[in-house]
């Protein structure tokens, strides 16, 4: 009975390797992580997915706290003369801006933009606030939502509709901002690989790529297991682009009028996604016991016999200052339950019977290796922690073993198209600088340039020659397919 119930679930998930996308669709479904909403494009997040996100928004929250940044809120609609006032800004977001064109029965005298990001907005209410060199830096930060109307949409990864944070600072001098844009895509990466358990690649987006508006876009690149790239953060030194756009000044030092240099910097409802691709596998999640709404699940076993339930419970209530725990007292089998929260991704498993009363231990199984393992119950809570930080370090380590073998060399364009069709993932590659070889490559291949790595890790490969004209090249480059 129980081997039936198994493979009845397991069918349930289409296998990764047979159809990567139908396998993201199944999991995000079934596991209750989201449904969809009457309006395309737009996902309900239902509690188990909110959760996830809620854990992700705490840690990154507490490290924003941790550094200085406090929250805001700023209106959700902006006025069309804002979003105008920055000319690449307004060009790079307008095919995706949604418009409220009417109040009530009222049509508006100027248009309404449903914010795709706030950096109008936000400037517009600086310009107000700032007035002498003594208020910086400002560092500031919201959670909201933002819309973008996509064309094609998937779960998490993108939606019309996506929560995020989006940090707006002000500072004196170009150094300050450049310092505070590095300082948060260093945040992102932290939180990324500790909590997350998914490395990433940070570096440059190039000129085409950086965000609409920006000096230096600064992003963090995961990979997938279909080898595909998903930017999973970017942190934006916006210069003075918008603050002379806004005409936000400040009397400074020396007593003069003087705009200051402004950075922005996010991170979105797409890291669920990411962290789906990255650690989940045919039997579902598989989640990293940082971000895990339940990191032990209390299964009891024959709990109609007396004194199980009892116990359970027992051990559920002296787990939970420590520990994210829930118990299955349902009627569903024992088999069934298994397959279930294996598929929900939960760490570990714990399991409790009338054997095991007796002998006063439990069993507890990973959910990252399938082991399982007899434990007395005085030393459980100890070996709980020791588990979870197991599971969270094999976790990464399983991901950068994943990555390093879909990331190859190439130093021409046959190697190229030849590393992405056999090993599809990272392919590093020196790049000239010049836009027309990044367009080239998109248009032949499908692959984008995801960003120049930081100059620790740069380096020469070959002889150095742009891997799409041969001519002199001093940047490596990743490049890949991507979401």
């Amino acid at each position: 009975m129980v081997e039936k119930n198994k493979d009845k679930l397991v069918k349930e998930i289409t296998s990764m390797d047979e159809n990567f996308s139908q396998w993201y669709t199944d999991v995000v479904s079934k596991t209750e992580l989201v449904d969809y909403s009457p309006v395309k494009g737009f996902m309900v997040i239902r509690p188990y997915g909110y959760a996830i996100w809620e854990n992700i928004q705490a840690a990154y929250d507490k490290r924003f706290k941790e550094t200085g940044h406090k929250n805001m809120y700023f209106p959700l609609l902006i006025p069309e003369s804002l979003l105008n006032k920055e000319a690449q800004h307004v060009e790079g977001f307008a095919p995706e801006v949604a418009w409220v064109t009417h109040g009530g029965n009222r049509k508006l005298e100027e248009r309404l933009c449903v914010r795709p990001t706030s950096e109008t907005i936000i400037c517009s209410m600086y310009s107000k606030w700032l007035h002498t060199y003594r208020q910086l830096p400002y560092l500031y930060n919201q959670w909201c939502s933002v819309v973008r109307w996509e064309k094609t949409t998937r779960p998490f990864l993108r939606t019309s509709e996506f929560l995020w944070q989006e940090g707006h600072t002000l500072h004196e001098t170009p150094e300050e901002a450049q310092e505070e844009t590095m300082q948060m895509i260093n945040i992102y990466r932290e939180v990324a690989e500790n909590v997350l358990a998914m490395p990433v690649v940070v570096g440059l987006k190039s000129e085409k790529e950086k965000f609409a508006g920006a000096d230096k876009t600064y992003t963090m690149e995961a990979l997938m297991h279909d080898g595909q790239a998903l930017q999973s953060g970017t942190s934006h030194n916006l210069g003075q682009n918008f603050t002379k756009a806004f005409d936000i000044q400040y009397l400074d030092r020396n007593n003069e009028q003087t705009n200051p240099y402004h950075t922005s910097w996010g991170v979105s409802t797409r890291l669920i996604g990411g962290i789906i691709m990255v650690h989940g596998d045919d039997k579902g999640l598989n989640l990293p016991p940082a971000i895990a709404p339940i990191q032990v699940v209390v299964l009891p076993i024959a709990q109609h016999k007396e004194g199980v339930l009892d116990k359970a419970y027992e051990i559920k209530k002296a787990l939970e200052t420590n520990f994210r725990v829930e118990i299955d007292d349902s009627d569903n089998s024992p088999g069934w339950k298994f397959n279930q929260w294996e598929m929900k991704g939960v760490p570990i498993r714990l399991e409790i019977g009338p054997r095991d009363i007796k002998n006063n231990q439990c069993i507890l199984a990973r959910r990252d290796t399938g082991e399982k393992i007899a434990v007395p119950l005085d030393e459980l809570e100890t070996t709980l922690k020791e588990l979870l930080d197991a599971i969270q370090q094999n976790l990464f380590d399983k991901a950068l073993k994943m990555r390093e073998e879909k990331t190859s060399v190439a130093l021409n364009m046959t190697e190229f198209e030849k590393n992405l069709k056999e090993n599809p993932g990272f392919i590093k590659a020196m790049w000239c600088g010049d836009e027309t070889c990044e367009d080239s490559i998109k248009e032949e291949t499908g692959a984008t340039l995801r960003c120049i790595p930081l100059e620790d890790e740069q380096e020469i490969l070959g002889e150095g020659k742009c891997v799409c004209c041969d001519k002199p090249a001093d940047k490596m480059a990743y490049f890949a397919r991507a979401y």
